[in-house]
């Protein structure tokens, strides 16, 4: 059954995970999070080379890492589970007074490099400017994003808002090199068990490794 423009109802009694989705539906705590260093080195490189910002350029890695994993657009919707042909991201922006807001981006895949990276940065500059934390009607949709720049860390846990929270969050700390001398930089993804499972959490970094060495034009 159609319920979005975008979106579909996934009919969890004849989905493979029925039994994992019932099993961890209603518990206490069915969120389950990674944190992995991922390699950035050449793609550092490359928005120093184009003169991009890191923080919006990886911010569209991260959602097309997503996208391609079907199960990281499903979203649970009372007592039904929603999936999204592609989803956007809802992130926080620093403000002067040490507080933040939140700014939505579009990742419209038909969008070259350049065209989304001048997008971003009228995006982030309008949500500046309104430094507002009320996200819009259609946050359902939306990955969270959010970066601890200041700090390399090891483990990261999010605040979520009770058992039917399902959106992703993803959240990057700040990269330094190892003992090559590559930079590696903390990434954590937290999602809702009762629908995605440890195979589509390796499947996200596998894509975000495969973008991050792959030469964009």
């Amino acid at each position: 059954m159609t319920v979005h423009m975008d979106a579909i109802e996934i009919d969890m009694r004849k989905d493979p995970r029925r039994a994992h989705f019932d099993h961890f539906r209603h518990a206490p705590n069915p969120h389950v999070g990674l944190t992995v260093d991922v390699d950035v080195t050449d793609f550092v490189g490359l928005c120093r080379q184009r003169g991009w910002s890191f923080y919006p350029a990886f911010i569209r890695v991260a959602a097309m890492a997503a996208n391609a994993v079907p199960e990281l657009r499903r979203r649970i919707r009372g007592e039904r589970v929603i999936e999204y042909a592609r989803c956007d991201t809802s992130h926080i922006e620093l403000l002067e007074d040490g507080t933040y807001c939140y700014c939505t981006l579009r990742h419209d895949p038909e969008r070259s490099w350049e065209q989304y990276m001048a997008y971003a940065a009228a995006q982030r500059e309008r949500a500046r400017a309104g430094a507002s934390i009320e996200e819009e009607a259609d946050v359902e949709r939306m990955y969270f994003i959010s970066t601890i720049p200041w700090l390399h860390y090891r483990d990261f846990s999010q605040p979520n808002y009770g058992p039917d929270a399902s959106n992703p969050a993803i959240t990057w700390g700040r990269y330094d090199p190892d003992y090559r001398g590559r930079l590696m930089m903390p990434l954590t993804l937290l999602v809702h068990h009762s629908l995605v499972d440890g195979l589509q959490m390796a499947a996200f970094y596998r894509n975000v490794e495969a973008l991050l060495h792959t030469t964009i034009d």
